[in-house]
């Protein structure tokens, strides 16, 4: 034991070093504060339905009524009790609580990364430190998109061991790319992950052409056979993930369209539609934010002070300083293309000089996967700036348009840029008397990179415009606002010169670490520094670096008091406790006072027919397209039991209720159904309609329905006895057989109805409610919820973390019998 600690001191020291970090970025996590995360906010009031549940039943639901009339819960949160990762993840969780952890993994994740590329100790420190601290890595935390963060830190542990295995790993190898594969799946983020697939697939075809040259083809094709047993491991161990996932995907906004929609080239539509994928696509220009973060003015706000001209040209006016402050901190500092931005891509101004220094001097051929990783990532992230590439793998790239926001792709260059500096410090140290012309390459390559930070510094229109699409729309907002065009202009004028100033100000804070970063190369190259002085300052530089810029978007100020946020934003106001009076077993509400599609906030307190989620099915939001589109649709909030609005007073902006007589309620009997030829016809007809009277169904049910029900009135009621979100009971009464309507939205991959005990057929009626056809007299209809991949899910889950498991401790076991072995002899 005294000889394995001795062995691995330097890991130890830095994994020690890698906490102590964590711990000091995270102070406020120890003054027993949280973050106010916005996306989190949303996820909280999405799951408040299913965790109430949960601490009564002792289990969540599967389904839920909170948001959009109803959706799988596995959509929103999942236990997923029998997966190996879920204790793994929560083993860490509870030393180190969120964010804190994720920031471990970060760090934790690149250092094997570099450790497995057999970079010395103290510079995969450095590298694990440039990736760790990439802006977006810290803003996505800011913004509660954890599921993305934790993704992205077990990116670089898979490419490792995808290394390990590509280099004769047979043990070691396959069994880390089962484990961390599998964790990189269960945190749930899926897009990333297929991200990651895409560059495993170019480091792959870079492999086998190695292979080929090498005359090694069948050493590649058994390493490719293990890791193939390790993926479907991994595919195994997240099945209760996947496959339902798998089966709601179809069926939601990233699978086919139900009404044919035909794009320009006529061809159906497939997947997200193409402007929505693109909307947040990376500008061409706003590349240069990799090295100087505010040259497209950082964060959408917040950027400004009272010493910026904003806050001038109202002082000038006569306001006080701290109200032009206030005023200048809410400006528009961003210009680049996106609607809005948290913040910049940026990779640290050092480790990009060192990344193009690399593209120089770097011979090993990992750098060509690092190239090739990069441009194409790059080209995607541009999404609608740059359509010849991101139209083509949009179109026929298998899956590639079930996912939004383009610019996400640039995970993969945070990664690979610091990848590329670090091999290029360790050419450096390892090969420096074997580069021809080093020094020329080293100066020219900083006079080109810092040239162009120090030109934008002192020339910054030289460069950049400061000026976006949005440049005259903006004028005239505030033009409504002051009511005075010539005024807004000039305000406009005097925010473009407050982005000069602090692209400008940025701009020379990049030239000076570049300018270091040099320095140090130089001095170390000239023999006047050592390597661990080399190594130390780095390491510092980068950290200051990097942290400095990670502190304008997660700071102190992100965080408050545990239960401040609940308490904050999940206040009762009076007319959720109004509506909460009414103890009726379960109606609808719709909160119009913000954007109710788009906000799942008031699911908090009700049934709302609105909420915040990434992937509503596919029906619904063909609804909200057809229905809602400039007008509510009246007919269509009945039939959704919608039996409250909240509204805002337009003379004195207070909040209030409208209470909707009409509303269907949860079940009614129809007088007539009215068979439709496709899904088209279906959504015209409930455009104008009595819910109650009458049912647009589907002609591929029409055997299912019995002639005399189609077109008779019934004699009856039915009413719901018992509420749970994946059970729901009723009663009914009806003189004759009966067509019944549920105001509950249609989902076939689980729910299931019995009338007295029996299954019977659940049918689609006005284009996304459940239908039955009911036999007269007395009975008790039941819906369950009790999906079928969710179960077999479950059961591969609990196998493939057995066999994992097992994998694991039998390769700690052998590779203690190895050792002892080499001990002993």
């Amino acid at each position: 034991m005294k000889n394995w600690f001795k062995a691995n001191s330097a890991h130890l020291i830095v994994i020690a070093v890698f906490i102590a970090l964590v711990f000091f970025y995270f102070t406020p996590v120890w003054q027993g504060k949280t973050l106010a995360q916005s996306d989190v906010v949303q996820a909280q009031a999405g799951q408040k339905e299913l965790f109430d549940y949960k601490a009564k039943d002792g289990k969540a639901p599967l389904w839920t009524n909170s948001m959009f009339g109803g959706m799988p819960t596995y959509q929103i949160w999942q236990a997923n009790e029998n997966n190996i990762g879920t204790y793994l993840l929560k083993a860490v969780k509870f030393a180190f609580p969120s964010p804190m952890d994720t920031v471990l993994f970060y760090l934790l994740g690149a250092y094997f990364l570099f450790s497995v590329l057999r970079i010395k100790p103290w510079l995969a420190a450095v590298g694990a430190v440039a990736i760790a601290f990439t802006s977006y890595n810290f803003i996505y935390i800011e913004a509660g998109h954890i599921t993305r963060a934790n993704a992205i830190a077990f990116i670089p542990p898979v490419i490792a061991a995808v290394i390990m295995c590509y280099r004769g790993s047979k043990l070691w190898g396959p069994v880390l790319l089962a484990l961390f594969l599998s964790l990189e799946i269960r945190v749930n983020h899926l897009q990333t992950t297929y991200y990651l697939l895409m560059a495993l697939m170019v480091y792959v075809i870079f492999t086998l052409v190695d292979a080929i040259k090498q005359k090694q083809l069948k050493e590649f094709s058994i390493a490719s056979g293990r890791q193939v047993i390790a993926v479907i491991i991994a595919l195994m161990v997240n099945a209760s993930i996947l496959l339902p996932t798998w089966e709601y995907s179809k069926l939601s906004t990233r699978g086919h369209a139900n009404i044919t929609k035909v794009d320009n080239n006529n061809t159906k539509a497939k997947g997200l539609d193409k402007e929505y994928a693109y909307e947040w696509s990376q500008g061409v220009g706003e590349t240069m934010t990799f090295m100087i973060p505010n040259a497209y003015g950082g964060a959408s706000g917040g950027q400004l002070d009272e010493k910026s001209h904003v806050a001038k040209f109202f002082t000038d006016k006569g306001m006080s300083t701290v109200q032009a402050g206030q005023i200048a901190q809410s400006m528009p500092t961003y210009w680049g293309d996106k609607r809005f931005t948290s913040g910049p891509w940026y990779f640290g101004a050092g480790v990009f000089f060192l990344f193009i220094l690399g593209l120089v001097i770097v011979k090993d051929r990992f750098k060509w996967w690092i190239l090739t990783t990069t441009v194409l990532a790059l080209l995607l992230s541009f999404g609608k700036n740059f359509t010849l590439v991101s139209d083509l793998f949009f179109d026929y790239f298998p899956m590639y348009n079930k996912f939004r926001a383009v610019e996400s792709i640039l995970v993969l260059v945070s990664i690979t840029v610091p990848l590329m500096a670090i091999m290029t410090v360790n050419e450096l140290l390892t090969r420096a008397k074997e580069i021809p012309n080093l020094d020329k390459k080293v100066l020219y390559t900083f006079v080109g990179v810092g040239g162009v930070c120090l030109l934008i510094g002192l020339m910054p229109d030289l460069f950049l415009n400061f000026r976006n699409g949005e440049h005259n729309n903006l004028i005239e907002h505030y033009s409504r606002e002051i009511g005075d065009k010539s005024v807004a202009t000039e305000l406009v004028n005097q925010l473009v010169l407050d982005r000069k100033d602090i692209a400008s100000k940025d701009a020379y804070r990049s030239f000076v670490i570049i300018l270091l970063t040099f320095g140090l190369v130089w001095f170390y190259l000239k023999k006047k520094l050592n390597e661990g002085v080399l190594l130390g300052t780095l390491l510092i530089l980068f950290l200051f670096d990097l942290w400095s810029v990670d502190k304008r978007f997660l700071n102190d100020k992100s965080f408050m008091e545990k239960g401040a946020t609940a308490q904050q934003v999940f206040q009762q106001r009076e007319v959720d406790q109004l509506i909460l009076m009414d103890k009726d077993l379960s109606y609808r509400v719709l909160d119009l006072t913000t954007d109710p599609f788009s906000d799942a906030r008031p699911s908090y307190f009700h049934k709302s027919l609105g909420g915040y989620h990434a992937a509503k099915l596919m029906r619904f939001q063909e609804v909200l397209e057809n229905q809602f589109n400039g007008a509510l649709n009246e007919d269509v909030l009945d039939m959704f039991n919608v039996r409250y609005l909240i509204t805002t007073d337009p003379q004195n902006q207070s909040q209030r209720i409208v209470r909707r007589s009409t509303a269907a309620g949860n079940a009614w009997f129809v007088d007539k159904v009215t068979f439709v030829k496709g899904n088209a016809e279906e959504m015209q007809a409930i455009s104008s309609f009595d819910p109650r009277k009458e049912a647009f169904v589907n002609q591929q049910y029409q055997n299912e329905i019995k002639a005399k029900t189609s077109s008779a009135a019934t004699t009856g009621e039915i009413k719901l006895t018992s509420y749970h979100p994946d059970k729901m009971q009723y009663e009914y009464t009806a003189t004759n057989d009966a067509f019944a309507v549920f105001s509950e939205v249609f989902y076939d991959k689980g729910w299931k109805a019995y009338v007295d005990g029996k299954e019977i057929l659940i049918m689609r009626a006005d284009y996304l409610l459940r239908a039955l056809q009911l036999p007269s007299g007395t009975h008790k209809v039941e819906f369950i919820f009790d999906p079928e991949s969710h179960k077999m899910g479950n059961l591969l889950t609990l196998i493939s973390s057995i066999i994992l498991g097992l994998g694991v401790a039998a390769a700690a076991y052998f590779s203690l019998r190895e050792t002892k072995k080499e001990t002993a002899a």
